[in-house]
């Protein structure tokens, strides 16, 4: 992987899905991410840089007050959670309900590998498996699963048990009104479409009753070399963008300088062909 990617922030997700660039545009197509997350203790810490404007995300959870959520009991689950795990075990991944696929994610960060739904949900990932849910507009979301244990929760400690990526085309966004990537993703307008907005608006209440956000590492300030790390700050994102370093393995000659790919967010990439990232 070529050094200015940094690497990915950890977890399982197939290698052969990857985003392809081109030269650079307004618009970008809003290629939305699903990220059950459960909260619990663990050791895994998230490092990747965020170079953004590639895909947009999103962070789905069991959640209470503050960003955190904890099963009941010891932190494995609560038999409610279980029998809904049994539930999604005895059918194909494709027919998960959201609370099934919420209640496998919780699974699977609590018990890792271990998790009875682990290879399940593996084999849906690999396989390209798509799940569905109707947006305010009328229109249909596809979504398929690119993670297992991948990203941190903003207030609190745990893992993503799940991440999806949605392989609906329909959603466009400028960046900003105007042509300037100043201030990065954290200040972008497209950012605030996303959380609170009309992008945010289109989700069904019930997606968005169980969405928490997560931290977002990004390098919104620009700089150069000697600013890349002192350049990176945090973000809080319900819906969020991928990282170059996530979609694709070295840097794109000819489209990116090293010093721009590194001192700002990735601008002018866009999605060519449904199902790759």
């Amino acid at each position: 992987m070529h050094a200015a990617a940094i690497n990915l922030r950890g977890g399982v997700s197939p290698r052969n899905t990857r985003l392809r660039g081109q030269g650079a545009i307004e618009y970008v197509l809003i290629i939305a991410i699903i990220v059950l997350i459960v909260m619990i203790a663990g050791p895994w810490v998230s490092s990747a840089i965020r170079n953004q404007f590639n895909t947009v995300a999103g962070v789905l959870v069991n959640g209470t007050a503050g960003g955190t959520w904890e099963p009941s009991g010891s932190g494995s689950g609560n038999s409610a959670s279980s029998a809904t795990v049994q539930a999604a075990l005895a059918k194909d991944a494709k027919d998960w309900t959201l609370d099934e696929q919420k209640a496998v994610a919780e699974d699977i960060a609590a018990k890792g590998e271990a998790s009875p739904a682990y290879a399940k949900a593996k084999a849906a990932m690999d396989a390209g498996t798509e799940f569905s849910m109707k947006l305010t507009d009328g229109k249909t979301l596809t979504y398929r699963i690119i993670g297992i244990n991948h990203d941190d929760p903003a207030g609190g400690s745990g893992k993503a048990g799940l991440t999806f990526l949605t392989t609906t085309t329909g959603i466009w966004s400028p960046m900003n009104a105007i042509d300037t990537n100043a201030g990065g993703w954290e200040k972008s307008e497209l950012r605030q479409k996303m959380n609170s907005g009309k992008i945010w608006n289109l989700m069904p209440s019930d997606f968005q009753s169980k969405v928490k956000a997560v931290k977002k590492l990004s390098n919104n300030v620009g700089g150069g070399d000697e600013n890349k790390n002192a350049a990176v700050t945090a973000t809080s994102d319900k819906l969020f963008l991928l990282s170059y370093s996530e979609i694709a393995p070295h840097l794109l000659l000819g489209i990116l300088s090293l010093d721009f790919l590194r001192g700002h967010p990735v601008r002018g990439l866009q999605r060519q062909g449904d199902g790759e990232l």
